[in-house]
């Protein structure tokens, strides 16, 4: 069709680039493209004007540039331009994956939404991560302990070296934060005993959030910071210089998000009386994450569940069949819950969280966002009404001791 019969928006990035495209000509504009470099306008002192050009409007423009000679305007068919793509069938894409990379140890996990490559020392890994990738599906390597100092990550270890250092504790049941020093902490990681009581005598599930992060990881642990580079899963991607990593190739101008990385060290929820708690509410992150294991403690003490008894606790979770055969498999240690979510359901399970705690006679302000504010954890019962009501399915993966968990910026995500 003509390009004056075209939808002026377009539904693809193709049909919005050659049908603005066609209204223009090269040397239409002081850039001397066919389309101007997109400028921020600032207002704070009073004046606007330009300032960092936006390179992807850059780029989009020496790509019409190309396509557009400067003296006629294109004759435009834009139902042939496009080539009907391939449906996202999840059965081909693992046919063809099982042909082209027979040389990697991998299988599908979760209704096959998540991959999971088994051999974290295979140098071809990246290639099959790449397809996954694509898709923004979750990611499991395992094995990566095997590639660690171990004796650097037990909680007796960190805690003799930082035990004097004063962190944020939070208390995951009620949010609330303390001032506290580190090794009070430590001493109840794996000695219930030793950890703090509430008001009502219940134990205390706390959290070392974030402690210590970014710069302060580097400076405060250097040996450790270093073991974990070393040890990074598919470093083409997740290493700070790595290749195909794009953080390492952003120019020094742009805002990054804080990259990490950080110690997360938690209480197991085994050891309180209310399960229905995680140590990580539901939330997004802005980056792409990866979240590694490197250590998982036994707890002691009195209402303690046993091993036997944690593994029948996960053994009631919606698991892949392949979970349960690692939970089966004694020299595996579960340490880890995950609850995953694709972005795109981000909507659904936020008026989804909003009607809940208008049910349970919350106050529900328009500022405030649900997933944004970390306000939930989706307990079991929540998480059936998520799919029964929303069509929202949940992926549930454990976490075992040496798991690299690779998330895509934008998946929500419990633990």
């Amino acid at each position: 069709p003509p390009a004056s019969q075209n939808n002026e928006q377009g539904s693809t990035l193709r049909d919005l680039l050659t049908t603005t495209a066609g209204k223009l000509r090269l040397g239409s504009t002081d850039a001397g493209i066919a389309f101007a470099p997109v400028y921020s306008t600032g207002t704070a002192s009073g004046k606007s004007g330009r300032t960092v050009p936006n390179i992807l409007d850059d780029i989009i423009a020496s790509v019409v540039e190309n396509k557009i000679p400067p003296n006629r305007a294109p004759k435009m068919n834009v139902k042939s331009e496009i080539k009907e793509e391939p449906k996202d069938d999840k059965k081909s894409i693992q046919d063809d994956c099982s042909k082209r990379y027979s040389d990697i140890q991998y299988s599908w996990i979760c209704d096959k939404h998540v991959l999971w490559l088994r051999d974290h020392k295979n140098t071809n890994n990246w290639k099959l991560f790449k397809e996954c990738w694509k898709q923004a599906r979750p990611v499991l390597v395992s094995g990566m302990h095997k590639k660690m100092n171990f004796s650097l990550w037990k909680a007796e270890s960190i805690s003799l070296d930082f035990g004097n250092q004063q962190a944020d504790i939070l208390n995951c049941k009620d949010s609330i934060i303390s001032n506290t020093n580190v090794k009070e902490f430590w001493d109840g990681f794996e000695d219930v005993s030793k950890r703090q009581k509430v008001k009502n005598g219940e134990t205390a599930l706390l959290k070392l959030k974030d402690w210590p992060s970014g710069e302060d990881f580097k400076a405060m642990m250097p040996a450790r910071y270093e073991d974990l580079l070393k040890s990074l899963p598919l470093p083409e991607y997740c290493s700070p210089e790595g290749k195909l990593n794009l953080a390492s190739h952003l120019p020094g101008f742009f805002v990054r998000p804080d990259l990490g990385p950080r110690l997360c060290s938690a209480y197991g929820v085994a050891a309180t009386k209310d399960h229905d708690i995680g140590t990580t509410n539901l939330h997004i992150e802005v980056s792409d994450v990866v979240n590694i294991l490197v250590y998982v403690g036994i707890a002691k003490g009195n209402g303690v569940l046993s091993k036997s008894g944690v593994l029948k606790k996960l053994e009631e979770e919606d698991l892949d069949d392949l979970l349960r055969k690692r939970l089966k498999d004694s020299s595996e240690l579960p340490g880890a819950l995950w609850h995953i979510y694709a972005g795109k359901d981000a909507d659904k399970i936020r008026e989804f969280l909003q009607k809940i705690a208008k049910e349970q006679g919350l106050e529900v302000l328009p500022e405030h966002d649900p997933i944004r504010d970390q306000s939930w954890y989706v307990n079991k019962k929540l998480r059936q009404r998520l799919f029964e009501e929303y069509g929202v399915k949940t992926c549930t993966v454990i976490q075992f001791l040496g798991d690299a968990i690779i998330l895509p910026a934008g998946a929500l995500h419990q633990v």
